[in-house]
């Protein structure tokens, strides 16, 4: 045989036991379960301005099994509200005193509608919104 030739077939031989080798020390990617998972990381302020505690409060006990805690959004479930598709010269406060009074439309992600939250006041809801403002000014959402 030729040198060329034989240089060929032993960079075939080489590749073909290099593609045996990783085939079978491969490992296959699983799927990851990230139904519930957070979507967003978030920065808690220093502190908390009047009524803030309140609503930190309210919200977890009414908005955060969609919400997530803190505001960061649930994979499946509800979106962050610490996102710039809710600051304030977007969703301004009373489009959020709408969404929990009357329920909402799903516009901007694909969770489905939300539906109105029973058993809270507009002034619970203030505090709520107080809340999840003082969490967005803490992320650089103004």
């Amino acid at each position: 045989m030729k040198p060329p030739l034989m240089i060929g077939l032993a960079l075939a031989a080489g590749a073909a036991v290099a593609w045996v080798l990783m085939s079978t020390q491969r490992e296959v990617a699983q799927p990851q379960d990230t139904e519930g998972a957070a979507m967003v990381e978030v920065t808690l302020p220093g502190s908390w301005s009047e009524g803030a505690g309140i609503g930190q409060s309210i919200f977890e006990a009414k908005c955060s099994s969609c919400h997530g805690m803190n505001a960061v959004g649930k994979e499946g479930y509800g979106p962050p509200l610490v996102h710039k598709i809710y600051e304030p010269s977007h969703h301004a406060d009373e489009s959020l005193q709408r969404a929990v009074a009357l329920g909402v439309r799903a516009h901007h992600w694909g969770f489905g509608d939300m539906a109105p939250v029973d058993g809270l006041t507009r002034g619970d809801v203030a505090m709520v919104i107080r809340y999840i403002r003082d969490l967005q000014r803490a992320n650089g959402i103004e």
